[in-house]
């Protein structure tokens, strides 16, 4: 019995001085947010849609978001709602769910400056290892997400765990763990299977845990080839199941935020950008630029790089190559960030979980230049704690404004979204379907159904709001009523649609902050009465339609061959103007084109309607032969959009249609109607 206590005495004490560190770092930030925002609360609303997503999972609806809605691919982690399902289904409510998730951030925290200390130890040392360790528990970037609610730390610690077993295994050695006894191979099996299910970036996880077992001496046994293949299957365990259940295997958030799927950029323009943001990434954010200095002290980059200079030189000393090359790797994985649309969202919280190989690297920095000097002169070798616990302090010093920052943050999220979801809950009708594109508060809160209006947690919206509001407008007139939100609560600049936005009902104005999408967030009820009212030309709304081609709406483009061109979602919107007897006609359309490329039905002479931007002239050419000009229909001149029309003669088959403006200007476009001639 005294074995096997001094055995877990061993194993639970490592444990006990990060832990008591972090919780008395925890308790003076969640005491402010207290403070600040009168109750439990997260600084970000995103959380509230992982606990929305719990919740469901608790009431036994697999990743379903709103009541009645099937499957959303919009979960950024499955791993962490499952964490948070039980204590619903134990009875945990509201923001209770906050004091779960600040434990677990604990935990986390803890668990991610232990092993980062680890795996610096295996490079720089026992003295720079515990400065990196310390690092971890001062740094801003994991304290603040510690408490935000948000999966950020939680991957942060498997990916710091996998290149710290990783490295280990390959060095022939193992640290007594809470883990002692499970094999450390299977151990990496594990972690490469659920790094994934953290967050997508958790395949690094997978990838360390397969070059590890590649890098094993030994025969190939089956044991081995199982290590190498079954980390394998966790990166595809999340987009095989939104496969599964909608039918694509990207999920709606990547669809938002990614790149790749940016829908107007071609292959060069995404490189372009990924290139971009990754010097923005080195010259600004990991400098402690405008976006990152609450958490980052000033040059921080400056450090890293010694580190990237020095790390090599203790790696053959120490004979660790392994343990290099999985900080690099982690340390590099950063980069993956600069593949999404804007590294920007949130406090900048994609690229933290990347931070435990920043802080190895600052140590082996530290090291580096103590075991140098100490060639000249022992003594020297002090350089390497003063040097590593200096950069301790550095970051220690940015912990009052991560804690303001977090408060602030907090208080923000419960006087706006909080504060409208309980309005809603109190005040909506029951059926009532609200359209938000801030979808976790309100939705959690109010326990009505919502219409996500960016996609991220509404099946099918999200290429929607990536194309555009003139995109959105139009979908929105394909689809039934009963589908469509009764009410919208939304900042209006984001929603950008006041077509659709009727009486006001309340609002929640918050000038105190730096995290929300805007100072006021509306609610309003919808109005659908301006659908569908663009459908006709409004100069000849009788004449007999041969075809149309409605720009904006995704559908029909694509039924017509139209050509995006330059096109860009900040050009894609919808026009409203109020005609003479006091109707609204609403259009979606493209602007700033410089031509527009199309495909129309063939047959006999007909006549080419066109509603565009203002009473420019466009030159008209039919599979390649010019046509003439368009001549405005002098009385549908309006503000917003005009209407003008051309002759075009009989064809054979389909007529490929070709507009450029007369001038050499931008136009905007709307709706092409091919009418049969009176």
């Amino acid at each position: 019995m005294r074995v096997v206590r001094d055995r877990l005495v061993r194993r639970v004490v490592p444990y006990l001085v990060p832990l008591l560190i972090a919780a008395v770092v925890g308790r003076w930030c969640t005491a402010h947010v207290i403070e600040r925002a009168g109750d439990f609360a997260v600084p970000l609303d995103d959380a509230f849609i992982h606990f929305q997503y719990a919740r469901r999972l608790a009431e036994g609806h697999f990743f379903s978001y709103s009541p009645g809605d099937g499957y959303s691919s919009g979960a950024t982690s499955f791993l962490w709602p499952l964490l948070l399902a039980p204590w619903f289904w134990v009875g945990v409510k509201g923001v209770g769910i906050v004091a779960v998730c600040w434990g677990y951030g604990l935990l986390l925290h803890a668990g991610v400056a232990l092993e980062t200390a680890r795996l610096a130890d295996g490079l720089a040392g026992r003295t720079a290892g515990l400065a990196a360790g310390a690092m971890a528990l001062v740094f801003g970037g994991f304290v603040w997400f510690a408490y935000s609610g948000m999966e950020t730390v939680a991957l942060a610690y498997v990916l710091a765990r996998g290149a710290r077993v990783a490295s280990e295994r390959l060095e022939g050695r193992r640290r007594l763990s809470l883990l002692d006894g499970v094999p450390s191979g299977w151990e990496l099996v594990a972690l490469g299977i659920l790094a994934p299910l953290v967050r997508p970036e958790g395949l690094v996880v997978s990838g360390i845990a397969v070059l590890a077992a590649l890098a094993e001496r030994g025969g190939w046994r089956p044991e081995r080839w199982a290590r190498v293949v079954l980390p394998l299957v966790g990166p595809l365990i999340v987009p095989l199941t939104h496969l599964v259940f909608t039918g694509q295997a990207v999920s709606a958030t990547a669809m938002v935020k990614w790149l790749a799927t940016d829908p107007y950029s071609s292959r060069a323009q995404v490189i372009a950008s990924t290139e971009q943001n990754a010097r923005f990434l080195l010259t600004d954010l990991l400098p402690g630029g405008i976006y990152t200095h609450v958490f980052v002290p000033k040059d921080m980059h400056l450090a890293l790089g010694l580190g990237v200079v020095m790390a090599p030189w203790l790696a053959f000393r120490e004979r660790r190559l392994h343990r290099l090359l999985f900080v690099l790797v982690v340390a590099g994985a950063t980069f993956i960030v600069a593949s999404y649309a804007t590294m920007l969202w949130n406090r900048v919280r994609y690229i933290w979980p990347f931070a435990p190989a920043w802080l190895v690297l600052i140590a082996c920095a530290a090291a580096g230049i103590g075991e140098a000097a100490a060639r000249v002169r022992p003594l020297f070798r002090m350089a390497t704690p003063i040097l590593a616990w200096g950069a301790v302090a550095f970051f220690a010093m940015k912990l009052d404004w991560t804690r303001a920052d977090l408060a602030t943050s907090a208080r923000a999220i419960t006087l706006q979204q909080v504060r409208l979801g309980r309005w809603a809950a109190e005040t909506l009708p029951r059926d009532a379907r609200i359209g938000v594109n801030d979808t976790g508060a309100i939705a959690y809160f109010s326990g009505r159904h919502t219409f996500d209006v960016v996609g991220l947690t509404t099946a099918g919206e999200a290429r929607y709001w990536a194309a555009g509001a003139g995109s959105r407008f139009e979908h929105y007139e394909r689809l039934p009523l009963e589908v469509l939100p009764t009410h919208f609560i939304v900042y209006r600049q984001w929603m950008a649609l006041d077509a659709v936005l009727g009486t006001p009902l309340t609002s929640a104005t918050v000038v105190d902050q730096a995290i929300l999408g805007g100072q006021t967030m509306d609610a309003v009820e919808a109005r659908w009465d301006r659908l569908h009212s663009g459908a006709r030309p409004i100069g000849l709304p009788e004449a007999e339609l041969i075809d149309e081609l409605d720009v904006a709406d995704l559908e029909s483009e694509a039924a017509h061959g139209y050509a995006l061109l330059d096109a860009e979602a900040r050009f894609d919107r919808a026009a409203m103007e109020r005609l003479g007897d006091g109707r609204f006609v609403v259009d979606g359309g493209r602007e700033q084109r410089a031509e527009d490329r199309f495909r129309l039905a063939g047959g006999v002479a007909a006549l080419l309607v066109v509603r565009v931007g203002g009473d420019l002239r466009l030159a008209v050419e039919v599979n390649g032969a010019r046509v003439g000009e368009t001549a405005p229909l002098a009385e549908t001149i309006t503000t917003s959009f005009g209407e003008q029309a051309v002759a075009l003669p009989a064809s054979d088959g389909p007529r490929e249609v070709s507009l450029r403006a007369t001038t050499p200007k931008r136009f905007a476009s709307y709706h092409y109607w091919l009418l049969a001639q009176e």
